[in-house]
């Protein structure tokens, strides 16, 4: 405080002024004349102390102070510090600014391995990340459960056939092998019959000579009649052994005729027994086969992930039947299955942009783009260029440019979002953001700083955006010049400074 201010605090408050009246209005009338000279006096004393106390202020304060618009008008002091930096030369890339929706780059569908069957568990939610081969749903597997029960009772009951025809079989092959055996044994009669025959023959033939000659002698009388009636009953006698030999080997060769005859219907039964076996193996093997489908069936009533990425869509609800979807998701059948989930692959997405026909020649596979949205400052994300399609939209005469993007978990797919797709790159020249000082009439300035520590303004005309703070100087500025960073607000042409940095 100043003195003039601790005069001021001396003075006596408004309040103890009026308390003093009310005081003094209480006297009687002669008392009141009595004082009025201390309030005459006190009354001095304060014009007097608010006089000095205003003189004293004014005394501190400067002669004169000027207003806002002159201050920037009056010349910066020696004092002033700047920071200075090198304008440089730098590859400036063009940039072609399109907007376009978000979108997957490749969305893979999650189908039922099994129709018909109701699912009974979900294991996933939209948006979440699964590993391939993660369990997503789990389908209802009683069904199948009883199924390859009966397929099982069926594979047994078709084994239990197999084993009786088996039976049949060997039984069947056993009179094939007897028929055989007969066949043998006959044609061993036979040939005995016919050996039986020729010595009945040969009997035949020495009785026939025994008898003529006894004939002759007892025809002379040389011989009595009865050793002629021997000779003639062992000649009748030899006939009628070689008769009865020719009837065993005609018996023996029937009997052969019939063993043949039984090998060929003993063939017959084991052709026929092992058909039967065969059939009866057959469907053993289709039992199995109906009870190993089955089984991999009931394998399949756990959906999983065919691919790692993001669940796009999850149009499964539990109860639902599959291969039947509900009314709201006939478009959702893909290859005659529903589908029930869908993967954006490895969580990979694309920004489709629409661009007229007459910027496509701008644009080259492979370019980078920088990716922004409106709703996120944070999204600053560097994409590629992957494919222009070929057709063109006839109503608007664009195209559809996909640029690949980074995974980020700030996009989803749906989102607007712009790119600033590189055209082609040139040398150019840059200057840090801070320096440019824009105007009024839309123009921009900066400070050149001179000999003499003198700064003097410079138009110049910008251009594009650059990496690290600074923007590129169409024209106006040389490569090589210092020009002012920090403090390049508070100038005005002309102005001496001190660089500090």
């Amino acid at each position: 405080m100043t003195a003039g201010n601790q005069n001021f605090s001396e003075i006596p408050a408004a309040e103890e002024i009026a308390n003093e009246e009310a005081t003094f209005k209480e006297y009687p009338q002669t008392e009141k004349q009595r004082s009025w000279w201390p309030i005459m006096l006190l009354g001095i004393g304060l014009g007097v102390g608010i006089t000095f106390a205003g003189m004293r202020l004014l005394g501190n304060s400067p002669k004169s102070q000027p207003t806002v618009a002159n201050q920037s008008a009056q010349p910066v002091a020696d004092s002033m510090t700047v920071n200075l930096a090198l304008v440089e030369s730098t590859r400036v890339a063009r940039n072609l600014s399109v907007t376009g929706t978000v979108a997957a780059s490749e969305l893979t569908p999650v189908l039922p391995q099994a129709n018909g069957l109701q699912i009974k568990q979900i294991s996933v939610q939209q948006g979440d990340f699964v590993k391939k081969g993660q369990v997503m749903a789990v389908l209802d597997d009683s069904l199948l459960q009883d199924q390859i029960r009966q397929a099982k009772a069926e594979v047994e009951s078709q084994q239990a056939e197999v084993a009786s025809r088996v039976a049949d079989l060997a039984s069947q092959q056993a009179a094939l092998e007897s028929s055989r055996a007969n066949v043998v044994s006959n044609q061993a009669t036979v040939q005995q019959r016919q050996a039986d025959l020729a010595q009945a023959k040969a009997k035949l033939t020495e009785a026939e000579k025994n008898y003529q000659r006894n004939q002759k002698l007892s025809n002379q009388g040389a011989i009595s009649k009865q050793l002629f009636e021997t000779a003639e009953t062992n000649f009748a006698t030899a006939k009628e052994a070689v008769r009865i030999a020719e009837a065993n080997i005609r018996s023996a060769q029937a009997g052969v005729s019939s063993a043949t005859a039984n090998i060929s219907s003993a063939q017959a039964g084991v052709s026929s027994a092992i058909a039967k076996v065969n059939s009866a193996k057959a469907g053993v093997r289709s039992a199995t086969a109906r009870m190993q489908q089955l089984k991999t069936q009931l394998g399949q009533t756990i959906v999983r992930a065919p691919v790692s990425g993001t669940v796009a869509e999850k149009l499964a609800r539990i109860g639902d039947i599959t291969g039947v979807p509900p009314q709201s998701q006939v478009g959702t059948v893909v290859g005659g299955s529903q589908k029930l989930f869908s993967i954006i692959r490895n969580g990979n997405l694309e920004l489709q942009a629409e661009v007229p026909t007459v910027q496509l020649s701008q644009i080259k596979i492979g370019a980078p783009a920088q990716i922004t949205t409106d709703t996120d400052n944070r999204v600053k994300l560097q994409g590629t260029v992957k494919e222009i399609e070929p057709v063109v939209n006839q109503q608007r005469r664009e195209a559809t440019v996909k640029i690949d993007l980074p995974a980020t978990d700030l996009l989803r797919p749906g989102m607007f979002a712009r790119a600033a797709i590189v055209t082609e790159t040139n040398m150019g020249v840059a200057v840090p953001q801070k320096a440019v000082l824009p105007q009024t009439d839309g123009s921009a300035i900066v400070f050149i700083f001179n000999q003499n520590n003198i700064v003097n303004s410079q138009k110049v005309e910008t251009g594009e955006i650059l990496k690290g703070g600074k923007i590129e100087i169409k024209s106006g500025l040389q490569p090589g010049k210092n020009i002012v960073v920090d403090g390049a607000g508070y100038l005005k042409d002309g102005d001496k400074v001190r660089v500090v940095n």
